[in-house]
């Protein structure tokens, strides 16, 4: 029988461990406390850990082992694709930014063998997986994917597009809706510059206009918006994702778009519901730069196991 899944991530940070030397793991490990666990950063610059591109081979792999502890077969898949589009880019580019595929850091915070609240994260350009693991349970965000180029096409046929789904099934809802709903659900005409969430370490606990209701959705409409939902949510393993699930269930979800509705523009969506939020954005390069990133405001980075397990390890005095 295959070990839970606390046990499967304890397992791979502790053989990532093992195999980098002194210098390379005081450079991967860090204090559980240390503020930059709770770290979200999409963009390309240094970061909290150790790069892949300083690992051997063994621990390269061990990071990519860990790294699929926490994904699903389908987003480990998504994950591999943004990594190596790293290198489209910097040919795009002309190479004069010095982009790599191995330019992705690995942290550790906390022991992994002794603590009973530890963390770990995988980060680089495009890519951000936060697990936090408090008393054997795992607390799965921010998860954050992007697509520089969001698409690749030669002769009318795509070569490269890791997060079409992300997009197709979005503009399906938008086209089951009714004019009403519709007109609910544009929330500007105008997309902004990137996910309102960003990379701070907290997400607002609601983002303003909601946009449409679930419960104002047709059948079909709301057969979409679970199925949008569900992606995201499938970027974790089964059985986080089926936990996500059943603590959205009965909650009520609301969809917003900003931008126009055509294909190819700059264009952005989001999906709120009880501590629950989806963004996802494709308004650079003219419509093909993406991020997506799934969040909860009130539990990112294991904020609500960690009140749990505070409130149970020092209880107040009656």
């Amino acid at each position: 029988m295959e070990d839970p899944l606390p046990e499967q991530m304890r397992t791979a940070a502790g053989a990532l461990l093992a195999a980098l030397d002194g210098p390379t793991r005081a450079r991967a490990a860090h204090p559980f406390d240390d503020d930059a666990r709770r770290h979200l950063e999409y963009r390309p610059r240094p970061r909290p850990g150790v790069c892949l591109a300083d690992l051997d081979r063994g621990a390269r792999k061990a990071t990519h082992r860990l790294l699929a502890t926490a994904l699903s077969p389908h987003a480990y898949a998504q994950a591999m694709t943004i990594m190596a589009l790293e290198e489209v880019l910097d040919r795009a580019e002309g190479w004069r930014r010095g982009r790599h595929s191995d330019d992705y850091w690995v942290a550790v915070f906390g022991d992994p063998a002794r603590d009973d609240r530890w963390s770990w994260r995988v980060e680089g350009h495009h890519l951000s997986v936060s697990m936090t693991v408090v008393d054997d349970q795992v607390a799965a965000a921010p998860v954050f994917l992007g697509a520089n180029p969001a698409a690749v096409r030669h002769a009318g046929r795509t070569v490269s597009r890791p997060l079409a789904a992300e997009e197709d099934l979005a503009r399906a809802l938008l086209d089951a809706m009714g004019a009403s709903a519709r007109a609910a659900a544009v929330v500007d005409a105008r997309a902004p510059d990137d996910i309102i969430s960003a990379t701070r370490p907290t997400a607002p606990g609601r983002i303003d206009p909601l946009g449409v209701p679930a419960s104002r959705l047709g059948p079909t409409g709301r057969a979409l918006l679970d199925q949008l939902v569900a992606l995201y949510l499938d970027r974790l393993p089964p059985e986080l994702a089926a936990r996500e699930a059943r603590r959205l269930d009965g909650g009520e979800l609301h969809f917003a778009w900003a931008g126009p509705i055509a294909p190819g523009q700059r264009h952005y969506y989001r999906v709120q519901g009880e501590d629950l939020l989806i963004e996802y954005d494709n308004t650079a390069a003219d419509g093909n730069h993406a991020h997506t990133v799934l969040r909860r405001p009130s539990a990112d980075f294991g904020a609500d196991l960690l009140a749990a397990h505070h409130a149970e390890a020092h209880p107040r005095n009656r």
